[in-house]
């Protein structure tokens, strides 16, 4: 039998699905061994609550639809930040989540597009922003960091439709003082601030204890990084019920029973581990300590992160030339062909073990 001509089909692909370029997640190799410091997974197991969890998830109960309300879970997160459960929504995976925000709360462009009422965020950060900002055919713009990467604050209090940070910041791993994010969001009580902090668990300050005074601002987290779900798909917002409600009316148009039942129990589980939660992010705030003064020793320009991995470049060599020399040593890293950003790559801390390993051959790469 003929293989099928793939490019034969696309004749079917409407307008808006020939023009999209669609986001490209780290490599996640398929064979060949790698040391992977690609795409900032945690490098230790999940706590030993959640495997307990899943082993005794039955089998039988897999012919029911999960909860569709998670309603366990998400009472857990609640209980863990002191909020109530209808301040709570669970997703499949923070990207999910972002993207049901981007759906629920910007404007569409159209012919009477206004720059003050375009939703905003930094022209380096994560770039699933600006792919769920052309998929949604919004009214969008961005504002450059600073020289330093750190955020724009004065740029950011101007008239917008919306704002949208990550932080700490990805890929820079800058993490933004919390009385910024404060005076962001009383700026324009009517404009909505989303604080994306998947990395928030590593060193940056997490915005929850503003949501009793601002009602415009919502909050993303996710498990996939300080509590290493990230094969299980869990992410969250918090925010007020107004706002959950808002997300929850979105998610109910196409899918209303986004997380399966590993997935809540996974994740009921791994926030009651407080211990292993703790232990474990200090373990990996050490390491990267350590690995930022490896790589300091050895030329590198680091930017202060606060996540769990950081973003570096050499003087010396291009990010791309590097990125390839690691990958043929068997080390993988992320690297952007962005403006601004492309002699940095982006290297997530892994054990100590693997640090060592990356720190030798970039020894031998420099000399």
């Amino acid at each position: 039998m003929s293989s099928p001509d793939k490019q034969a089909g696309s004749r079917f692909w409407n307008e808006k699905t020939r023009l999209l370029t669609p986001y490209v997640p780290g490599e996640q190799p398929r064979g060949q061994s790698f040391i992977k410091l690609n795409t900032n997974e945690n490098p230790y197991p999940p706590a030993p609550e959640v495997e307990a969890a899943l082993n005794t998830l039955p089998a039988e109960r897999c012919r029911l639809y999960p909860d569709p309300d998670s309603l366990a879970l998400r009472e857990a997160i609640a209980s863990y930040y002191g909020l109530d459960t209808e301040q709570v929504f669970v997703g499949n995976g923070s990207d999910e989540v972002l993207a049901l925000a981007f759906q629920a709360f910007f404007e569409p462009a159209g012919p009477q597009d206004k720059p003050e009422r375009a939703v905003v965020f930094p022209d380096v950060t994560y770039s699933f922003y600006p792919v769920y900002a052309r998929f949604y055919n919004l009214n969008w713009r961005t504002v450059p960091l600073n020289d330093d990467y750190t955020l724009p604050v004065d740029a950011l209090l101007q008239p917008s439709g919306g704002i949208v940070l990550a932080n700490p910041n990805a890929p820079t791993g800058i993490a933004a003082d919390l009385d910024v994010i404060e005076r962001l969001a009383r700026q324009d009580p009517d404009r909505l601030v989303l604080v994306d902090e998947a990395y928030v668990d590593f060193g940056g300050q997490s915005a929850v204890s503003l949501l009793a005074g601002c009602d415009n601002l919502l909050i993303v987290q996710t498990c996939s990084k300080s509590r290493a779900l990230a094969g299980l798909r869990l992410g969250f917002a918090l925010g007020s019920p107004a706002l959950i409600e808002g997300l929850k009316r979105v998610r109910d148009c196409f899918n209303s029973y986004t997380l399966d039942r590993a997935a809540q129990a996974a994740g009921t589980a791994a926030f009651a581990a407080s211990a292993w939660f703790e232990a474990t992010r200090a373990r990996i705030i050490a390491s990267r300590r350590r690995m930022t003064a490896a790589l300091e020793q050895l030329g590198f320009e680091v930017l202060p992160s606060s996540a769990n991995f950081v973003f570096a470049r050499h003087p010396l060599r291009s990010g791309a030339s590097l990125y390839d020399d690691l990958r043929q040593a068997g080390i993988l890293v992320r690297h952007f062909n962005l403006p601004r950003i492309a002699d940095f790559l982006r290297i997530t801390v892994g054990t100590d073990s693997q640090i060592d390993e990356m720190i030798r051959v970039l020894k031998r790469l420099l000399l």
